[in-house]
């Protein structure tokens, strides 16, 4: 059995210097791949290096979070990181109206950026949305239109938490779901319902370590061996096998960002 976790941020794991421990305890829990998660020029620094170092399981993300909004990144910096083999999505990035909503406007221009750079870099992006459901997905369909339809995948909704009519609208122009530890939480009835809705290609999950430890581990501080536990409960949901089941997310990893069963 091979899991693919395909978000997790190491900042906190490379500042104390467990990286390799982190990932050692993953591959121990059968987590194949991970994908490190950049969202400003630090931590894209960060992601594409341990991307580099820990070859071939980790692969990376960069781009501009929606924190960056008034920060001016230096958008040279971020096509650098984007033009290398070990990047595989542009992000994490997107809008946050929930604890920024004073920044909406600016946040909309860099997730504008962002997507213009994914179009550009032909590299599927990685998107956060809280409290933006109506904005994220009029950004989203524009930027679905203006990609190579030949393309087969565009993009995912990382740490799904909204309804089935949100996760609808993003299946129709096109991206992938990703799960989180949330979906184990006693009081996510409503997203348990979307996970056993949503079709089995578009399925993809993650622990966001080093948050939001799925439960039993709830209250712990997460890593990516912990997704093991989200597997479960979504075979479970899905009336799967937890080994079936991580084929199937796997495979859908391997084909949202673009990477060979061999690699």
């Amino acid at each position: 059995m091979e899991l693919f976790d395909t978000h997790a941020h190491f900042d906190d794991f490379a500042e104390e210097g467990s990286v390799a421990d982190v990932l050692a305890d993953a591959r121990a829990a059968d987590v194949g791949r991970v994908v490190a998660i950049g969202g400003s020029p630090s931590a894209n620094r960060l992601a594409l290096r341990l991307a580099g170092e820990h070859a071939p399981m980790l692969r990376c993300a960069c781009g501009f979070d929606r924190d960056q909004a008034h920060a001016s990144p230096d958008e040279s910096e971020l096509r650098e990181c984007l033009q290398s083999k070990r990047c595989v999505a542009v992000g994490e990035c997107g809008l946050d109206y929930h604890y920024q909503p004073d920044s909406a406007e600016a946040q909309r221009s860099l997730f504008e950026l962002n997507l213009s750079l994914a179009l550009e870099f032909g590299l599927p992006v990685v998107v956060h949305s809280r409290d933006a459901d109506e904005d994220t997905i009029a950004m989203l369909k524009e930027y679905a239109r203006a990609c190579d339809p030949a393309r087969e995948s565009i993009g995912v909704l990382h740490c799904y938490t909204r309804d089935r009519k949100m996760a609808r609208e993003l299946l129709d122009i096109g991206f992938h779901i990703s799960f989180s530890g949330i979906v184990t939480f006693k009081n996510a009835e409503m997203l348990r319902g979307v996970a056993a809705y949503l079709p089995s290609e578009r399925i993809v999950i993650e622990t966001d370590s080093p948050y939001l430890a799925p439960e039993p581990m709830r209250g712990r501080r997460n890593q990516p061996a912990l997704i093991a536990h989200i597997a479960k409960r979504l075979a479970e949901l899905r009336s799967t096998s937890v080994e079936d089941f991580a084929a199937v997310s796997t495979r859908n990893a391997r084909q949202l960002f673009g990477m060979d069963a061999d690699e």
